[in-house]
């Protein structure tokens, strides 16, 4: 009984420090880590399974909220929509955490930036290999890392397209992107993505 209320204590604690988009979904939450508890005590594993993992899948509805307030506000001349997940599970079922999106169009232009996150995603360690090669890097055309603070970011330039690209890598495992076209520069792109949050990426996400 000692072991089965150690846990007990250790996954509701689990869930109350979650940052809580909802109170609903947060009393859910502990509904069904309860009822998954209740049913491994009852050895009945597959139902417990099943409770914990509907619980799981809350808990990343409710990180991805919070995740989403860490979006930077559209620059000046420019508008932007809600940010939203961009996966619909997807992101899960391949193994990865959130992946959110938020579109930024140019008022009176044809200027459109996407800025996006994702998180444990196994794709991310295609763009680990190219952070962490310099060679690699300089044998890209059109790309350059430039430093934003203690990090670093990739941006790519395509002026043929008038298109560009801002890569941020944190902690090997969060991978932060804006994405722009029908721009005269990749300043704007940049800029974006220097007012990111980034302390609050690492808050939201955890380490």
């Amino acid at each position: 009984m000692k072991t089965q209320s150690s846990l007990h204590k250790v996954l509701l604690a689990s869930a109350l420090m979650l940052p809580v988009a909802s109170a609903a979904m947060a009393d859910e939450v502990v509904e069904q880590i309860e009822l998954g508890l209740e049913r491994y005590q009852e050895e009945d594993y597959g139902s417990a399974l099943t409770e914990l993992e509907f619980a799981i899948s809350d808990i990343r509805k409710l990180q991805s909220a919070r995740i989403a307030e860490t979006f930077p506000e559209p620059p000046e001349g420019w508008e932007a929509g809600n940010a939203e997940s961009s996966d619909d599970g997807a992101a899960a079922m391949m193994g990865g955490g959130a992946m959110l999106e938020r579109y930024y169009s140019e008022n009176g232009g044809d200027g459109e930036l996407t800025a996006s996150i994702m998180v444990d995603n196994p794709m991310i360690q295609g763009m680990a290999a190219l952070f962490n090669n310099p060679a690699m890097l300089t044998a890209q055309p059109n790309t350059e890392r430039v430093r934003m603070g203690r990090e670093s970011a990739i941006v790519t330039w395509e002026p043929s397209y008038s298109s560009a690209e801002v890569s941020l890598l944190l902690d090997g495992r969060i991978l932060i992107q804006v994405e722009g076209t029908n721009l005269a520069s990749q300043d704007t792109a940049v800029e974006l993505m220097r007012s990111w949050d980034i302390g609050a990426v690492r808050e939201q996400v955890g380490r």
